[in-house]
C-alpha cells in the first residue's frame, strides 16, 4: 500500500520558520519519522515538497495511480488553492489534511480551507504528530477496506 504525503509552500524552511508556531523538527526529520512509523504499519510513504502548486499538481497526476491515499499539508495553498482542490479530487484518493498549527486559533484568514470539503479527515494543531496520526488513520481505513 502507497501513501502520498505533500508538504506545501514553505515547509520546507520547518525547523527554521516561526519555531514557536510551526516546532522544532526540520521537514526531513518529519520524513523521517513518517517512514519509520510507515514501516512499523507496513505502507510505502512516498513525500514530496514545494512551494510551487503546479509542481504539488503534476506529483499527484504522476503518483496517484499507483497510490491509495493522500496526506496533505497545504500550507497557504490551504486557503485559495483550487487547482490543487481539482487535482486532489481528480484522483479519487482519501485525503487527509494536515495543520502543524491550529489555525483556528489563528488569522481569520487562515481558518478557511478549500482542501476541507474533500477530506476524509483534518488533523489540525498537533505540530508534527499530526502527520503520524494522519498516516495511522489512513492506514487503519485501507487495511478495513482491503
Amino acid at each position: 500500500m502507497k501513501i502520498l504525503v505533500i508538504h506545501g509552500p514553505n515547509l520546507n524552511m520547518l525547523g527554521k520558520r516561526e519555531k514557536s508556531i510551526y516546532g522544532e523538527k526540520t521537514l526531513g526529520e518529519i520524513d523521517a519519522l513518517l517512514k519509520k512509523e510507515a514501516q512499523a504499519l507496513n505502507v510505502e510513504v512516498v513525500t514530496f515538497q514545494s512551494n510551487h502548486e503546479g509542481a504539488l499538481i503534476d506529483f499527484i497526476q504522476e503518483q496517484g495511480d499507483s497510490a491509495q491515499g493522500i496526506i496533505i499539508n497545504p500550507g497557504a495553498l490551504t486557503h485559495y488553492g483550487f487547482s490543487l482542490l481539482d487535482a486532489l479530487g481528480d484522483s479519487k484518493l482519501p485525503v487527509i489534511e494536515v495543520h502543524l498549527s491550529d489555525i483556528y486559533h489563528r488569522e481569520e484568514w487562515r481558518a478557511k480551507s478549500v482542501i476541507a470539503p474533500i477530506a476524509e479527515e483534518r488533523i489540525i494543531g498537533s505540530g508534527w504528530r499530526g502527520y503520524i496520526t494522519a498516516l495511522q488513520v489512513l492506514a487503519s481505513k485501507l487495511n478495513a477496506e482491503a
